[in-house]
């Protein structure tokens, strides 16, 4: 068993240093900065109007929390299961994991590749919406397979291109969900259910796996119904814990923003015990982390956007900017802040001033020192629940990149390999789990990223047709489907309200 997962590990570490090389970190950081330009820097100059209709509505628009008796999901509820497969170990462990390897520096570019990935996650959306089928259950299916073959493919000569495009998204999103939406969320709860309460994982895993496996054979309503109870309250509870270790050590705050600016930027050795890092491992370890956390620019999220009840793609597409804002600029920050102000860290050096048994029980460490022994159970406990809500979430990524591939009869296999692979994550080593994850992560990115690229005047001219009608007032047709019949349907509901 050894043997296999030192070959599965190097073969991973050439793959891993293609996929997330310089040209795949350039053209994910151009897409983010290209559609940001287009929409005239639409996550800032519309700010106010976003977060009116994402979180803002959530009090006063019924059409945005209301339960709907067909197979589409409500808009909160298409959140509530993105979030539910962004916001987890990513935003502990795997902030964790940044600093220490790529020292604090790596936190601004996590924030800042989070800022233009507001916009990739946008477009994505946009375009998920708009590509957007039923398929044979009478089930919205969408996602970047099928921008990538009826859009992308609708380009002249680009037919078959974007047909493979399609195949090849899928398989990949079929490897990542058992990579960033199994093995790394089991692992995780695995190592931290025993460092916390001494739980052997194999229990855990067990444990782990009838209670996903109850969840997530019912399909995306059952799903959606679970996660719109679990994340509101496990990210506000988070929130709250890592805001009180922010506070008590906000005579630090100085000196933590300092440290992330200067590392950010510097050539010297840092982290990781003092291997060489310097601005290129900050960067790359800023990046690859905060894609794992927003998942923005993968196509992943899309999935599950796409079988909300919207009308307006740029709905949706306003979802997703709130998605990555919430996700890397609000957890995330907190995370970082929490980990940078304990004292763990030499903030002049950018390293580690003791021994870390494991990234993943790093934050638990903190919590534990502060908040005494409830501390460190607390963190195990939203271990647990962030991690086993991504399970949730992207168990449906991999139900429609199954259903593209298979036929929407076949999701049922999917689904019953899915939960047994759960006991495999558990029992897993973590550094070749977290490897695996960001392998998949960078394979499923780029044909993602080419569609989006190709596709960024579609999102250019839905976006330009949804500023003519709400901001400027003007009479015009509302762009909302690619399908003439689809969009004959929806132009009626938005026209008489029912949006």
């Amino acid at each position: 068993m050894d043997s296999f997962l030192n070959i599965v590990e190097i073969v991973n570490d050439k793959v891993n240093g293609i996929v997330w090389g310089w040209p795949a970190l350039i053209l994910l950081a151009f897409v983010g900065i290209l559609m940001t330009c287009l929409t005239k820097f639409f996550q800032l100059t519309h700010i106010k109007h976003w977060f009116k209709n994402t979180i803002g509505a959530i009090f006063n628009d019924k059409h945005v929390i209301k339960h709907t008796e067909d197979k589409s999901i409500s808009q909160f509820q298409s959140l509530c299961t993105a979030l539910a497969a962004t916001v987890g170990t990513g935003n502990i462990a795997g902030v964790a994991s940044a600093i220490v390897i790529g020292g604090p520096g790596a936190v601004f570019w996590m924030w800042l590749i989070a800022f233009f990935g507001m916009m990739t996650n946008y477009s994505e959306n946009v375009l998920g919406i708009l590509y957007r089928i039923k398929n044979k259950k009478d089930e919205w299916s969408g996602g970047a397979m099928y921008y990538l073959r009826d859009g992308l493919g609708s380009k002249k000569g680009c037919k078959y291109i974007g047909a493979f495009l399609a195949i090849l998204f899928s398989c990949f999103c079929l490897l990542a969900s058992f990579g960033i939406g199994n093995m790394t969320q089991v692992n995780t709860i695995a190592t931290n259910m025993q460092a916390a309460f001494n739980i052997p994982k194999v229990i855990t895993g067990i444990v782990v796996m009838v209670l996903a496996g109850l969840v997530i054979i019912g399909g995306i309503k059952r799903i959606a119904a679970v996660t719109e109870k679990i994340v509101p309250v496990m990210v506000v509870l988070y929130i709250v814990g890592t805001i009180t270790i922010c506070l008590i050590h906000i005579n630090q705050f100085a000196a933590v923003f300092s440290s992330i600016f200067r590392c950010a930027f510097s050539f010297n050795a840092f982290a990781g015990g003092g291997v060489g890092a310097g601005i290129a491992m900050a960067v790359q370890m800023g990046m690859k982390r905060g894609v794992f956390s927003n998942e923005a620019g993968l196509g992943s999220s899309v999935m599950v956007h796409s079988s909300s009840n919207v009308k307006e793609p740029v709905r949706q597409g306003m979802w997703g900017i709130f998605e990555v804002f919430a996700d890397t600029i609000v957890v995330c920050t907190l995370t970082a802040f929490s980990i940078l102000s304990s004292g763990i860290f030499d903030l002049q050096n950018g390293v580690l001033t003791e021994e870390v048994a494991d990234t993943g029980s790093l934050v638990g460490m903190i919590f534990g020192r502060t908040f005494g022994g409830i501390g460190s159970g607390f963190i195990a406990l939203a271990l647990l629940l962030f991690a086993f809500s991504t399970v949730l979430g992207w168990s449906h990524y991999g139900t429609k990149a199954f259903e593209y591939l298979f036929g929407t009869d076949s999701t049922l296999v999917y689904r019953i390999l899915f939960v047994a692979a759960i006991f495999g994550g558990a029992v897993m080593g973590e550094n070749l789990a977290w490897d695996l994850s960001d392998t998949f992560n960078g394979l499923m990115m780029l044909p993602n990223l080419i569609g989006v690229l190709v596709l960024s005047p579609i999102v250019y001219k839905c976006t330009k047709n949804y500023v003519d009608r709400h901001f400027r007032h003007l009479d015009v047709e509302p762009l909302l489907s690619m399908d003439p019949k689809i969009q004959k349907e929806n132009a009626i509901a938005v026209k008489n309200g029912s949006e």
